[in-house]
């Protein structure tokens, strides 16, 4: 229902239909009414209904995730913030989040992949860093599906075309197909700032009489409720709800970052606060609660580019680059310079109270006049029933047929949907503009220089959905011990990582219980890797017509390399070098890609994850980068250690001569097990006794798996596999597909 039709039957009272039409439940709507001690206003009702809806108040997720370990000696901000701050050293600072754009992503691909890019980004810039890297994590449906080409096309252009515009270089991520996500895409965007760490932006309010600043773009009708939007689930009218997407414009962001920066190198902030999800609605709650005061704003004061915007969609617009900040009192004259130099809108909208309350006047008449606590800590708190995923039974790899050649499954496997290469999406992307990347999309994880130094930063994103559907606590684990390996595969100590965790329906036990169960699973990984959660963000009623996707708990992690002369990466670099197998070797075959590929179906219980091994076979092998005993480090994951060696010899044109599988498990468990906490590393023949010896002392399994020569991939046995045929097979499927469906 449009806005006229709300305000319409508002002035004959709040209805029920209205009430609904708002996200919120009858008995929501008694605490309302209770907190307010009279029936609201439509602007109030509105207000209420951003702020209470999941993806603002978390209401079904808070008590889960306080679970999570958050803090470390490297920890200097953790949740709560605009993002999360960790310690580089030497007074620098990393600032970094992961946020989601699904449901508007589906509905309109283009704008809402780059408005979830400006928002991480703004995230970022808040808290006064420059962002220096953008990473993604897209889920798509099936290739076959006939959304799937139109929705990577957009997604993939609308995260292009805003990082690259805003001059910051896109350098990595993760995409899967899988037909769960067909009905409902997930788009989660992550981006990495550098800051001082003496001088770290926040949110809080504090002091009384202080002139709120509205700074930025006008405010337009786009992006209203796309706060409830996304914490509702799709049905077939979905695609009613695209005016709720919102419109990015990279270039007034661009300027937006260069004025925020220039400001903060004086002394006139005392808070700022990207208006994201709910717009100025939540930026002015959030900043007024943090700080302890009241907060008045005079929206006739609020720049606007439609005609007779009510309060109503002033107060609830996502119109996007927009910032709100709480200025120190004689600053204001100083800070309009600023951003009236780099051509951006300046207001002073309104002043901080001491009244504990949000009181909003347009056109002289009062609103809105609620109490704060009641939006920012009166919204209800579910303790959801959930019911525990039961975990499936251990496949055993004699269950499982053989292929008739090892060679040829591989070729299969790097040429599906599931192993293809992703450089047709990251072509598009500009992941060398600042000059400072020095890891480019492909390998383990992405590396940047910290600027100016001899440190690199590593950032990874990582989670295997068909694990979490599994066995949640598994699968999240898994994901946290992934991003772990990849960090410390080109050399990186592990410091924090941020979340995106997206499930279906919570108010669905199945799925509380999935949630649940990834949280727990999350805790345990982090905890025993020393590995904190500092930021994140929770998309839930993720699903469509009651079809949920699978639980999709995304992690994006950051590593600091101290001197990126020792950076691994996983290309072979010199024929007459041995390859070796660091880690236990079990030939887990469950919900492998093996299977998907090979037989067209999952079964079985996904690789358990040994944490005391990750820890003991991560820090082995961070410890021979840094000696220099390495030439190429892979973690191995999907498709197992074959599939690692073909990306290895990939990556660097050399071939590989094979020894064969040690009995007694079947070959193929040997060569397409996914079991967890390995690495496949190359060295010089001279270094290998050592090697040997300090994999013994870290109780860590070695085994000599061949030598690197020739242009093929030769296993005892069978026929060469030229490295020209992997490579096409590797290379081919996402072009084809994007140009043919």
């Amino acid at each position: 229902m449009n806005i006229a039709a709300h305000a319409a039957r508002a002035a004959e009272g709040i209805t029920p239909e209205i009430v609904a039409e708002h996200g919120l439940s009858a008995n929501e709507y008694k605490l309302l009414v209770a907190a307010l001690g009279r029936e609201p206003s439509l602007t109030e009702l509105g207000i209420f209904s951003v702020m209470w809806s999941e993806h603002c108040s978390y209401k079904s997720s808070k008590i889960w995730l306080k679970k999570l370990p958050t803090e470390g000696p490297q920890v200097i901000q953790g949740p709560g913030e605009n993002a999360g701050v960790v310690d580089l050293g030497d007074g620098q600072a990393a600032v970094f989040k992961m946020e989601s754009h699904n449901h508007p992503s589906y509905i309109e691909p283009y704008q809402g992949a780059a408005t979830g890019v400006g928002g991480i980004m703004r995230d970022v810039f808040t808290m006064g860093a420059r962002p220096i890297a953008n990473m993604n994590a897209l889920r798509f449906g099936a290739p076959d599906h006939p959304k799937t080409r139109h929705l990577v096309a957009g997604v993939v252009s609308g995260i292009g075309d805003y990082g690259n515009c805003m001059g910051v270089p896109t350098v990595g991520g993760e995409t899967n197909f899988d037909p769960r996500y067909n009905d409902n895409i997930l788009v989660n965007a992550m981006c990495v700032g550098l800051a001082d760490a003496g001088r770290i932006f926040k949110a809080a309010a504090k002091g009384i009489g202080h002139p709120v600043v509205y700074v930025g773009s006008k405010t337009g009708r786009d992006g209203i409720h796309g706060a409830t939007m996304a914490s509702a689930e799709f049905d077939d009218a979905s695609e009613e709800k695209r005016p709720t997407v919102q419109v990015g414009d990279p270039f007034t962001e661009k300027l937006l970052l260069e004025a925020c920066l220039e400001l903060m190198a004086e002394d006139a902030i005392v808070a700022i606060q990207d208006m994201g999800a709910a717009g100025l609605t939540s930026s002015s709650v959030e900043m007024a609660d943090k700080g302890g005061v009241g907060i008045e704003l005079e929206l006739d004061r609020v720049p606007t580019r439609e005609e007779g915007m009510t309060a109503y969609e002033m107060m609830l617009s996502e119109s996007q680059e927009r910032m709100l900040m709480i200025l120190k009192p004689g600053s204001e004259k100083a800070a309009e310079r600023v951003f009236r130099k780099w051509d951006l809108d300046f207001s002073i909208i309104g002043y901080t109270t001491d009244t504990g309350r949000l009181v909003v006047r347009h056109r002289g008449i009062v609103e809105a006049d609620i109490p704060l606590a009641s939006l920012a800590h009166a919204a209800p708190v579910y303790e959801r029933p959930w019911t525990k995923t039961e975990p499936q039974a251990t496949v055993a790899a004699e269950e499982v047929p053989a292929p008739n050649s090892q060679l040829g499954a591989l070729e299969r496997l790097v040429g599906s949907p599931h192993l293809s290469s992703r450089r047709w999406i990251w072509k598009q992307y500009d992941h060398m503009v600042m000059a400072d990347t020095v890891q480019r999309p492909g390998g383990d994880a992405a590396v940047v220089r910290v600027h100016g130094t001899g440190k690199g930063l590593a950032i990874s994103c990582d989670v295997t959905p068909r694990y979490c559907a599994a066995d949640p606590f598994e699968g999240a684990k898994q994901a946290v011990a992934e991003c772990w390996r990849n960090l410390t595969a080109v050399g990186a100590d592990p410091l924090a990582i941020t979340d995106c965790m997206n499930f279906g329906n919570p108010e669905r036990p199945e799925i509380m219980g999935e949630f649940a169960g990834a949280v727990e699973g999350m805790a345990a990984a982090c905890t025993a890797l020393s590995f904190p959660v500092v930021s994140g963000n929770v998309s839930l009623y993720n699903e469509t017509n009651g079809i949920a996707i699978p639980p999709t708990p995304a992690i994006g992690g950051i590593g600091l390399i101290p001197d990126i002369a020792t950076m691994a990466t996983l290309a072979l670099k010199r024929p007459g070098d041995v390859l070796m197998l660091l880690g236990a070797e079990a030939g887990h075959l469950g919900q492998s890609l093996y299977m998907q590929v090979m037989l067209n179906r999952s079964w079985g219980a996904p690789p358990p994850v040994d944490l005391e091994a990750e820890r003991r076979a991560g820090d082995l092998v961070r410890a021979l980068i840094r000696s220099g005993s390495l030439s190429a480090v892979h973690d191995v994951s999907d498709g197992g250690l074959l599939a690692a060696i073909a990306e290895m010899a990939l990556a660097g044109g050399h071939g590989v001569v094979l020894d064969a599988a040690p009995g007694p498990m079947p070959a193929h468990a040997i060569w397409f097990g996914e079991d967890q906490a390995r690495y496949v590393v190359a060295a010089r023949p001279d270094k290998a006794d050592a090697i040997h010896k300090a994999a013994a002392g870290a109780k860590v399994p070695l085994r000599l798996l061949g030598t690197i020569g020739g242009d093929a991939i030769r296993l005892d046995g069978e026929p060469p596999l030229p490295l020209a045929v992997v490579r096409a097979a590797h290379e081919d499927w996402l072009p084809r597909f994007m140009a043919h469906g």
